[in-house]
């Protein structure tokens, strides 16, 4: 079956389902818990059906930091277990399942005065009992080196932009980075769609019971039947299932310019002032821009579509970014912010303290909700919740097998630099990109990118519907208000042409 999600695929799937098809899962948020769920059951034969309000990673699963992480600082609060499922998903994958969307990304901690020699030698510790963790996880160092130090010409060579006065050097370590979290998402969905799926956006979900869900089609009320459902609505899962209690925890970023605060390629963590725990990062990302983050701090109230960034938050990133950098950072530096929110288990403390260990539960008229976790470890926790339904629902059903499975566009990285594409396509697209960049190769607008081709592919393929799913997830320009505000009514009529004339010629 085509892994292409279309708006005339959704229709058909949809009226199947409503004409009274069942299928054995039915999972409730598009987010990258449930793709993830919606892939693994459907690599096992099960029927599945996918039902997102919005848009594919409209929530939670755009807004992270778009790292892959190996465990460290759980390892540093003496949670091993969870530190090492990190570190064996980070290795999956960057080596399996995603080295097209994944890259190691080398990360800095600049030694100046603020850090002194005995919290260096903790945090060195620290990042060598990291790499423990990554050959335990088989991944190898050609791809994530072990730490090292570094002398302080080395260290400004890497990131240029950090403050020379009383620098002593810095610590160097390797991660993972995602290319974008929103397009893991839809590579997700895609090939579960590729083994059968229904992938169903703009389908919102008004009730829930163990076998069936109730959706808001236009001015109709329809129930779809299932075997078994799974509520990963993430942070609104409380809404479906109100026996569902969570404590959200609110993530800030702000969007830099990369050439202007001259980090170069080379992440930079930053001590905040008077912890030893937590850190401030300044992420590069392959399109000239850098993410500062982040924040851990409690939400109350309702739950909103799209958080907004507090202005303390912003205030608070500014400062503790500006005490490495040759030239401090102000708000008028900032390109753009986003906010996300973290779907933690209630219990006491304070949210940053919080465990971020995942888990599946079970309310009294039968609907599994997977809840918790980090994007880092999203194929265990897929795995965990389709155990659980397999087992709820007396399916039959073999073991999982995505610890395995490539996903669509995915290939060793000996092949991916064969492929004769722009780099750029590569990292977003895969084996794919020879095929996206056949189409249209003219920019959405000038300054851009971003091509009319990507555009034409997203509508025909990645089941963008309209103009914002484009913009804010199938692309990233609408992170950059400014890029948004140049490329919103382009793109817009290049998706009306793509729905009018969506088969390829």
């Amino acid at each position: 079956m085509t892994t292409s999600l279309n708006a005339g695929r959704r229709a058909a799937e949809l009226a199947a389902l409503a004409g009274g098809e069942v299928v054995d899962v039915l999972v409730v948020g598009g987010g990258v818990t449930g793709a993830g769920i919606a892939l693994d059951a459907a690599s096992r034969g099960l029927s599945v059906a996918l039902l997102e309000a919005h848009d594919l990673a409209h929530g939670t699963s755009r807004w992270s930091s778009k790292l892959v992480h190996g465990g460290l600082r759980y390892l540093a609060k003496g949670d091993v277990g969870l530190a090492h499922e990190s570190a064996v998903e980070r290795g999956i994958l960057m080596t399996s399942t995603a080295p097209h969307l994944t890259r190691p990304l080398p990360q800095l901690i600049p030694l100046h005065s603020q850090i002194s020699r005995s919290s260096a030698a903790f945090i060195a510790a620290g990042l060598r009992a990291g790499d423990v963790l990554r050959r335990a996880a088989r991944t190898p160092s050609a791809l994530l080196p072990p730490p090292r130090r570094v002398s302080a010409p080395e260290t400004l060579a890497l990131a240029p932009g950090l403050r020379a006065t009383d620098l002593r050097g810095s610590l160097l370590s390797f991660d993972g980075q995602l290319v974008d979290d929103a397009r893991l998402v839809v590579a997700l969905a895609r090939t579960a769609a590729g083994l059968g799926a229904k992938i169903l956006t703009r389908t919102p979900v008004v009730s829930l019971t163990g076998d069936a869900a109730e959706i808001r089609d236009g001015d109709r009320l329809v129930e779809l039947r299932a075997r078994t459902v799974v509520n990963a609505a993430g942070v609104w899962a409380g809404r479906l299932v109100p026996s569902v209690r969570l404590r959200p925890s609110l993530g800030t970023h702000l969007v830099l310019s990369g050439p202007d605060l001259g980090l170069g390629s080379a992440a930079v963590t930053v001590p905040v002032p008077g912890s030893r725990s937590r850190f401030v990062l300044l992420l590069p990302q392959r399109d000239g821009l850098v993410y500062l983050g982040l924040t851990d701090e409690p939400f109350d109230g309702d739950i909103p579509d799209e958080p907004v960034a507090p202005a303390s938050d912003v205030d608070f990133l500014l400062l503790v970014a500006s005490s490495v950098l040759a030239s401090p950072v102000t708000s008028r530096d900032v390109l753009g912010t986003y906010a996300g929110l973290r779907p933690l288990l209630d219990a006491p403390g304070r949210s940053a303290d919080l465990s971020r260990k995942h888990a599946v539960l079970t309310s009294p008229d039968g609907v599994l909700t997977v809840v918790g976790g980090k994007l880092t470890t999203y194929r265990r926790m897929a795995q965990d919740a389709v155990d659980a339904a397999v087992a709820a629902g007396g399916l039959t059903a073999g073991e999982s097998r995505t610890r395995h499975l490539p996903l669509v566009g995915a290939a060793p990285r000996s092949i991916l630099s064969t492929v004769d594409a722009p780099e750029r396509l590569i990292a977003k697209y895969g084996t794919e990109a020879q095929r996206v960049a056949a189409l249209d190769p003219t920019p959405v607008a000038p300054g851009f990118d971003v091509t009319a081709g990507e555009v034409q592919w997203a509508v025909r393929h990645e089941g963008a519907l309209n103009a914002e799913d484009v913009l804010h997830r199938r692309t990233r320009i609408g992170l950059v208000p400014a890029r948004l505000a140049a490329a919103v009514t382009p793109v817009t009529e290049l998706v009306r042409k793509a729905l009018a004339d969506p088969v390829p010629r």
